[in-house]
């Protein structure tokens, strides 16, 4: 496995570059840029459609630089100069416990009072370029592809909270003993929960500004979907905990092309530092598990990229609003019943059954999404007829 990006481009090229990059929260990266993307390409499609219109938005041209404007500019500067030069100083400590120097009180003052200083300078000078004699309100015409990068900020900064509040609610003991820590930590995120905070917040955004919220859906599903596997595809490179159940039994026949480790794998160097010591083993990342599991993060990232395309490959074809988000929503909900079946994960009593908080997440979306689609065709029906 391989924790940071140091690790991946050591073994994989033999040079050995201390970065503070996590190879889990890189992948995360790379997945809500995939999301975006793909979201741009389908606003802009759908506008040309009809289905979406360009609005105004009215803007104050003109004006000086106001005391809040001075004053977040400097506390936004003082942030990033209190880490970043303390960081510079101590850069190899900062390599070794990334998560903890960032999320300490550890940082340097003049640093913070220089950046920040200039930051709000910059803030003022910018300002007294644009300032006229008499403030004035413009229009201006905004594309709803053009709030692509405001809609990425929406689903991260929400996703992210409902994430880490489905994942303290199905690891209630984790969070009573360590409550600060679970509520910070970088670890520790529950798909559906990023899901329904992040659709919820996205589509209550999207509808203030006259986008439909199940136009905005259909946008959003094929992303979705290409963002969730590039996601557990860096699960599996980390090795962060979301793997399957124990795999003794014998890789069959038909599967001699696997290599051995897709099959079942021991997630040697975990991130988490889960299981026994590896032998002759020296660093931060020395465990591995005692026996191997099923790596279902590789599954997930497999089935779930094949799942875009098959969303991508027939968004066109769906004729009514709302099919496309419907469809993903059963295609997800059948993907993750399916993993369930051998991943790890807590259970609890429901309804006299012992499931997972994800089996009975996605129960629902099945049932939504076939639901969904069945009345759409309905209507559909309906209104030609």
């Amino acid at each position: 496995m391989y924790p940071t990006i140091s690790d991946l481009l050591k073994d994989i090229f033999g040079i050995n570059i201390p970065l503070p990059i996590q190879s889990f929260g890189f992948m995360l990266a790379i997945s809500f840029l995939c999301a975006a993307y793909t979201l741009q390409l389908e606003l802009k499609r759908k506008e040309k459609l009809g289905l979406m219109n360009p609005f105004y938005e009215t803007i104050i041209k003109g004006e000086p630089a106001s005391t809040f404007d001075l004053i977040s500019s400097f506390l936004l500067g003082f942030i990033f100069g209190y880490k970043l030069l303390f960081i510079a100083l101590n850069y190899t400590s900062f390599v070794e416990d990334t998560q903890g120097i960032l999320l300490s009180a550890r940082g340097n003052i003049l640093g913070g009072l220089a950046l920040g200083s200039i930051s709000a300078y910059l803030r003022y000078r910018e300002k007294e370029k644009e300032r006229l004699a008499q403030p004035e309100n413009v229009q201006v015409l905004m594309h709803p592809y053009q709030l692509v990068g405001n809609i990425t900020m929406v689903a991260a900064v929400s996703g992210i909270i409902g994430a880490k509040v489905f994942h303290n609610l199905e690891n209630l003991h984790e969070f009573e003993s360590h409550p600060l820590e679970a509520l910070v930590s970088f670890s520790g995120l529950t798909m559906y929960g990023g899901l329904i905070f992040g659709c919820i917040s996205v589509m209550w955004y999207c509808n203030k500004r006259g986008i439909k919220p199940l136009v905005i859906a259909d946008a959003t599903a094929p992303g979705l979907m290409l963002a969730y596997g590039t996601g557990r595809l860096g699960c599996q490179i980390a090795g962060d905990g979301d793997w399957g159940i124990v795999n003794l039994n014998p890789k069959p026949s038909f599967l001699n092309w696997l290599p051995d480790w897709a099959w079942s794998y021991n997630y040697p160097n975990n991130v988490i530092n889960e299981g026994m010591p590896i032998p002759s083993c020296v660093g931060k990342h020395c465990m591995m598990l005692p026996d191997a599991v099923y790596p279902t993060p590789l599954y997930e990232s497999v089935t779930c990229i094949l799942l875009f395309f098959v969303i991508w490959s027939m968004r066109k074809r769906f004729d009514v609003v709302g099919k496309v988000f419907a469809f993903y929503l059963l295609l997800n909900g059948i993907e993750r019943m399916m993993i369930e079946q051998i991943r790890v994960n807590n259970k609890f009593d429901f309804l006299g059954l012992r499931v997972t908080q994800a089996e009975v997440i996605a129960a629902v979306l099945i049932l939504i999404g076939a639901s969904g689609l069945i009345f759409l065709r309905k209507r559909k029906d309906a209104e030609v007829g």
